[in-house]
């Protein structure tokens, strides 16, 4: 016969408060003022494409919507009649934002694959090939960086101007297309800290810097390539003065240079601001999911880089 005692269940034992720690406070409340800092200015353009114009003066105090309505996104997409958009309160202006919206992915789709492939040749050649000179020429061209781009959009817009490509999509790319300094010397980083074993692997196989470079090089550095790519477009996508400078037409039209085209037309004596903080919204996407997918591997190639 076997007897069984059974024991009363302990209490939990109580969990100890931690002391208060101002400076965790601090970097808390610097966190959450840098959000609001961040997200208010979003907030504001969003709730001011989701309301009328005529509302806004009279609503200016509140962050909801004044007289809720979608009429700015349809004027952004050519949806909407101007007797419609001039009811809203819109200027009665227009936007051919598919046109623009075209112009803007083909403006920087291009001069992202040239500079990328450009950039690429001259930082391997940098990193890897042994000439008379090149730490020197990398310097000097590295200091290129310390000056304004507004110091060269004289001559190349002469260049562009005697080149007879003034308001061409080809004028437009070329001053971008070949190479930059911060991508050189961006992708020279990531060369420099490749293993050397497998090129000169190649090197006794018979086989020559392009194919090396192709073949070896290039394949093993997709990660940074796409991010330099990445970077690249969306600096590009957001360009506003030299596309502005020699692409008046409205055919080679870029979405930036449309808005500000956009803004400035005010048939009714004032700005569509409902229409023009939805182009806005509407012309950030693409950055923002590029942003929102990529960000990480942007960051992880960056450090690996060596240039965080």
């Amino acid at each position: 016969m076997t007897t069984t005692t059974s024991r009363a269940p302990l209490p939990a034992p109580a969990r100890r408060r931690r002391p208060f720690n101002p400076r965790r406070a601090g970097a808390w409340a610097l966190l959450v003022l840098a959000i609001a800092v961040s997200v208010l200015p979003f907030l504001w353009v969003l709730r001011t494409a989701l309301s009328t114009n005529g509302s806004l003066a009279s609503q200016s105090a509140s962050l909801l919507p004044a007289d809720f309505t979608f009429g700015a996104f349809l004027r952004v997409f050519g949806l909407q009649s101007p007797e419609d958009a001039i009811a809203e309160g819109g200027s009665g202006a227009a936007i051919d934002f598919w046109l623009y919206l075209r112009n803007s992915l083909i403006f920087s789709s291009i001069t992202t694959a040239g500079a990328v492939f450009f950039s690429a040749l001259a930082a391997y050649a940098f990193a890897r090939l042994r000439w008379r000179g090149r730490n020197f020429v990398f310097s000097l061209f590295l200091g290129t960086m310390l000056v304004p781009p507004i110091f060269t959009a004289l001559p190349n817009f002469l260049l562009i101007k005697n080149l007879d490509l003034l308001n061409t999509m080809l004028g437009m790319v070329l001053p971008y297309v070949f190479m930059t300094p911060f991508a050189i010397f961006f992708l020279r980083q990531f060369f420099l800290n490749m293993s050397r074993e497998v090129e000169e692997a190649a090197m006794l196989d018979g086989a020559k810097h392009l194919r090396i470079f192709f073949q070896i090089v290039l394949p093993n550095a997709a990660a940074p390539i796409a991010t330099l790519a990445l970077l690249t477009f969306i600096g590009q996508w957001n360009e506003y003065f030299w596309p502005l400078l020699v692409g008046s037409q409205e055919d080679v039209r870029v979405l930036q240079v449309g808005l500000g085209v956009f803004k400035s037309q005010s048939p009714q004596g004032a700005p569509d601001w409902s229409g023009l903080m939805a182009a806005t919204l509407v012309s950030a996407l693409p950055v923002l999911i590029l942003f929102a997918a990529f960000g990480k591997k942007i960051v992880n190639s960056i450090g690996f880089s060596g240039i965080k």
